[in-house]
């Protein structure tokens, strides 16, 4: 195992099952929430020092499904999403010092997803529901947050939202059209359905909806692009596979692949940084890494390769609905 990679184990604290564990943009902290409806942060260093206990957050009334850290041009902020239908954000005002900044109760059933988008169109955190509905909430220059909802997005539930890279595909090899602001979504209806906010509307950007699975979709990751000439989503399901969703270019038809059959539920999916690896967790208490050729196949990769190759931590995490209560961790240096 190379100087500063490892895999550690963090005793969490959690009375219940963990759900959710993100770190945050430097590597440097890491979030977990629990059906014991708290968050718990821990620092984390590229050493072999194990990670600390900082702080537990307290405010759900019901198991919370998932954490995320907005960018550090904002501050120490984090989003959490329960089944209590609210969305609090998590203010650090001091160190270690949190307070609950803001409570959206805006849904009618359990939160299930959520996920802040690019920086580059400020403080917005997009939300999806059991009751059907996405909401996005916007940051405004007063302090107020400023509201909208995607009706009936998918109408049995929606159980994950994904953004868009800022950038619209092709912005390095070809005309640059500015800020684009899409999501991507996964609902009970078996299908991914791509967003785009147009004149302050939200609208589908897919017809028809992308259809390949055959059961719930779990989670929708949208690829960073880095201004290459396409678009790309993965989506994990409960029928056991994972496909990766491309599209030419704008106004194409997206394109669907199976990229494995993992013969179980597929939880969650993460890319790095360069968007070219794929992490999946499946419910077998896996993780397993999926490396792009050039020619656009993709095979399996071993963890200890890719991380010494690349020194990715986007995926460092295990990130999965039915994690026991400690976490296990890839710790990997940002440069």
């Amino acid at each position: 195992m190379t100087a500063g990679t490892g895999i550690q184990t963090v005793e969490s604290g959690h009375q219940d099952v963990v759900h959710d564990v993100q770190m945050d943009y430097y590597g440097k902290r890491v979030a977990s929430c629990s059906s014991d409806r708290s968050i718990k942060l821990f620092a984390v260093s590229a050493g072999s020092d194990p990670p600390a206990a900082l702080v537990t957050l307290e405010g759900h009334e019901g198991p919370v499904w998932e954490v995320a850290w907005a960018h550090p041009k904002f501050g120490s902020i984090i989003a959490s999403c329960s089944y209590d239908r609210k969305v609090i954000i998590w203010k650090e005002g001091a160190e270690n010092e949190w307070t609950q900044a803001q409570v959206f109760a805006e849904h009618e059933a359990s939160v299930n997803s959520i996920s802040w988008a690019p920086h580059e169109f400020g403080l917005v955190l997009a939300a999806g529901s059991s009751d059907g509905t996405i909401s996005v909430f916007t940051h405004k220059a007063d302090g107020t947050w400023e509201k909208k909802k995607i009706e009936q997005a998918h109408p049995v539930g929606v159980t994950s939202v994904s953004w868009a890279p800022s950038s619209a595909p092709g912005s390095l090899v070809g005309e640059n059209t500015g800020l684009v602001q899409k999501l991507s979504s996964g609902g009970c209806d078996n299908t991914v359905k791509v967003w785009k906010c147009h004149d302050g509307n939200w609208r589908m950007d897919c017809f028809p909806p992308l259809s390949k699975h055959k059961d719930w979709v779990r989670d929708v990751a949208w690829a960073p692009n880095l201004g290459l000439p396409k678009s790309t989503i993965a989506s994990a399901s409960q029928d056991g596979t994972v496909v990766i969703w491309t599209q030419g270019k704008e106004g194409d038809q997206w394109e669907g692949r199976v990229l494995n059959d993992f013969q179980t539920p597929v939880w969650r999916v993460s890319w790095s940084l360069t968007g070219n690896i794929l992490a999946c967790a499946d419910a077998n208490n896996r993780v397993t890494l999926w490396k792009e050729a050039v020619d656009g196949e993709w095979s399996q990769a071993s963890m200890a390769c890719v991380a010494e190759k690349y020194r990715v931590s986007d995926y460092a995490c295990t990130r999965s609905r039915q994690l026991p209560h400690s976490v296990r961790c890839r710790v990997a240096n940002r440069n």
